[in-house]
């Protein structure tokens, strides 16, 4: 009945209609069709808020199971949302990560492997692409990219939201929860859950609560920004996606292809569009997430040129793929799989240690082409964490702390793991026949990828510079070993692991 009134009267006005009637029927539309409609910016795209963490595990958040860490923002964005339980970053490393995330591309062929390290010249970045789509793209808090004209950002201070008409990309990258974590407030060590993988001890605890307590300030963060931009009347307009990076320093974390590693937590919030509540388990990762972007502003992502050629089909164009139909919830699916990469160069100190790995829904296969030395990083030399020491001294006298010490240290050329049923990956598989012939298929699927990237594992790893404040670590490493030559020796029965 409605429908016709309008129409009778639209039949008697000249084409001059007034703001305030197109408003009106728009109102009367959306709701005859029970859809959900708001105002838009000026050009009728939504805003974008993208909140980064900085070397967070995704399963240090309530929303992800942890009953130990207090996050009810990020946990509300999760309700009010569309939650991944299988998003994945191919680098659990800072800058090789956040590289692809804005890219759209892998580390090998963006160029952006190695840690403090950038893309080729001339690659684009999402503030290309988005600001072709009429876009203000702009970053607040850690950089951590290169070179300056593939991630033309403009530069915004504190936590606050774009104000003007215009459409807007904000991403907020956070410092938090990297380590050199505050004292620990609120959390008492001895009421913390220590994981499997961890020594269960009063150092690691301490440590766990410190990074627990900054995880938390990052909470308080995110809702600083969501706070601005309902003030800004923009919070049903925006399109907000929390992710977590990789992993936390923790052992086992980032520097690794472990899920621990490369899983990160995702969630998305699209008013109108995205029902609440919502979980997903489709497979999607960080060079995703552009493509994504792209076609929420409207553009088409398989004709968008990276300025990187090597592109699946020979093309110059992103490596990952929309998941705007997830989304939507038109599609359960994405990826069937995905990648890790990993290497020790630009790292700092440790080198050369190359990883490569391939997962789907549930087995994930990781090669260490170069097992036959020992892993160690600036965590390890460094006593970083302060608890690495308390670990050796442990492993002395304790079997489950020298088997975790062992298990960090020295590894072996292929591992296998049903991550189902083993979530921290902890039982090796890989000689188990009943898995022969996936193993093979997905070593197959692995080497096919890392063709397409011109990925050459040892000659890339060796080949890729490294970083200049790596030198400086050698003395330190030759000391290291030599004032830990007994526990090594212990733990180790005497084995060579340089």
């Amino acid at each position: 009945m409605h429908i016709v009134r309008f129409e009778g009267e639209m039949e008697r006005q000249t084409r001059h209609f007034s703001d305030t009637f197109w408003t009106a029927l728009c109102l009367l539309l959306s709701t005859f069709c029970n859809l959900k409609i708001y105002a838009l910016p000026e050009s009728g795209k939504p805003n974008i808020l993208l909140i980064l963490a900085d070397d967070l595990s995704w399963f240090d958040l309530g929303c992800y199971g942890s009953k130990d860490v207090n996050t009810p923002n990020i946990d509300k964005l999760a309700r009010e949302g569309m939650t991944f339980s299988n998003a994945y970053t191919a680098t659990a490393m800072c800058a090789p990560s956040r590289q692809q995330l804005y890219t759209g591309l892998f580390p090998v062929r963006s160029g952006a492997m190695a840690n403090h390290s950038s893309v080729k010249p001339g690659t684009k970045s999402m503030v290309h692409h988005l600001g072709e789509l009429g876009y203000q793209v702009s970053l607040s808090g850690k950089e951590h990219f290169g070179p300056p004209a593939s991630f033309p950002f403009e530069r915004r201070e504190g936590l606050t939201i774009p104000s003007g008409p215009k459409p807007f990309c904000l991403v907020h990258a956070s410092r938090k929860p990297h380590d050199g974590w505050p004292d620990a407030k609120g959390y008492d060590p001895d009421e913390i859950t220590v994981a499997p993988y961890l020594v269960d001890n009063r150092e690691t605890r301490t440590a766990l609560s410190r990074y627990f307590t900054e995880i938390t300030q990052l909470d308080q963060d995110v809702k600083t920004l969501l706070d601005d931009l309902k003030t800004k009347g923009k919070a049903e307009n925006t399109v907000v996606i929390f992710t977590s990076e990789q992993g936390s320093a923790f052992y086992g974390g980032k520097w690794t292809c472990y899920d621990r590693g490369l899983k990160t937590a995702f969630i998305v919030k699209w008013p109108g569009l995205i029902k609440r509540g919502s979980k997903s388990d489709a497979l999607i990762q960080y060079v995703d997430l552009v493509p994504t972007l792209v076609e929420i502003a409207g553009g088409n992502s398989t004709q968008v040129d990276t300025g990187r050629k090597g592109a699946p089909g020979g093309r110059n164009g992103f490596d990952g793929k929309s998941f705007l139909e997830v989304l939507r919830g038109e599609r359960r699916k994405h990826n069937s799989h995905v990648y890790g990469i990993h290497t020790m160069q630009g790292a700092w100190i440790g080198g050369p240690y190359p990883i490569r790995s391939i997962r789907d829904e549930r087995y994930k296969y990781i090669w260490n082409p170069m097992h036959e030395g020992g892993f160690v990083n600036f965590n390890n030399i460094g006593n970083r964490l302060q608890c690495w020491q308390s670990w050796l001294r442990d492993a002395k006298t304790d079997p489950e702390a020298a088997e975790i010490v062992r298990r960090w240290v020295k590894r072996p050329e292929i591992e296998f793991y049903d991550t189902e049923k083993d979530p921290y990956e902890l039982s090796n598989l890989a000689k188990d026949p009943r898995y022969a012939k996936l193993i093979i298929h997905l070593k197959k699927k692995l080497e096919s990828w890392m063709a397409q990237q011109g990925d050459l594992g040892i000659e890339t790893e060796l080949s890729n510079p490294k970083s200049s404040k790596e030198a400086q670590w050698k003395p330190r490493l030759k000391k290291y070993y030599k004032a830990n030559k007994v526990a090594y020796d212990q733990i180790f029965s005497r084995r060579n692991l340089q």
